[in-house]
């Protein structure tokens, strides 16, 4: 998998090592032997590390962590809860980020899924599982990805300060149960699922709480209009 996905530098100088390791290796098995079945992999595989080049590690500011790529074909891109441009309607999850972050700071992104202008701000979007089969939601759990993912927060955690984490859900809570906060800022809620929103997603502002504690900290607030500026 290292020789053939591209990675950027400034993440393999702190996760490079993980490549080599036998749960890689099985993992890479893996997805060869689903490709070799005919099962479609999304996203496709120039995607799978686009979370990482999209926020390098000296860029990360904010992480938001998700569970695993949209199983819908067209739709997953690498970055969790992102979608593609030209996907109509929005994602569920998305719709209601949305409407909360409208809430938070009046800002309307209802037009698109694409959340890729976040990623260029140094929000990390990294989902705990980085592939998936087509049509079948949460089929590449419990392979490998979980620890590779780990691996990504553990090196922000121990090598970097004052990176907000916001953790949706209880999954992605249990995920960053190891992170320092006094080193860190983590901001937690109930996943935006329709199934939960409004058990306390909305109403929660993340997007507010997180520019704050990037200001109180100097580092550059979060623009998060998307289409809102030139990049």
């Amino acid at each position: 998998m290292k020789n053939t996905i591209k990675l950027h530098p400034s993440w393999l100088e702190h996760i490079g090592d993980e490549f080599d390791k036998p749960y890689m290796q099985q993992l890479k098995q893996f997805l060869l032997d689903e490709k070799a079945a005919g099962k479609n992999i999304l996203p496709e595989s120039s995607l799978w590390f686009n979370a990482l080049n999209s926020t390098l590690f000296d860029q990360v500011k904010v992480v938001i962590l998700g569970q695993d790529p949209y199983p819908t074909a067209g739709h997953a891109h690498g970055l969790c809860f992102s979608a593609m441009p030209e996907v109509k309607p929005l994602p569920k999850s998305l719709l209601n980020i949305n409407k909360e972050l409208l809430d938070d700071l009046g800002i309307d992104n209802s037009h698109t899924a694409y959340l890729q202008e976040w990623a260029s701000q140094g929000v990390l979007l990294l989902n705990a599982v980085l592939t998936v089969e087509q049509g079948n939601a949460n089929a590449h759990q419990g392979k490998g990805w979980e620890a590779f993912t780990d691996t990504i927060i553990r090196a922000i955690n121990d090598q970097k300060e004052q990176v907000v984490f916001i953790l949706w859900g209880a999954y992605a809570q249990k995920k960053g149960v190891h992170i320092d906060t006094a080193k860190h800022h983590v901001i937690k809620a109930v996943h935006p699922s329709p199934l939960s929103a409004y058990r306390g997603f909305f109403g929660s502002k993340p997007f507010s709480k997180t520019n704050a504690f990037l200001k109180q900290a100097g580092i550059e607030e979060i623009n998060w209009q998307l289409g809102g500026r030139q990049l």
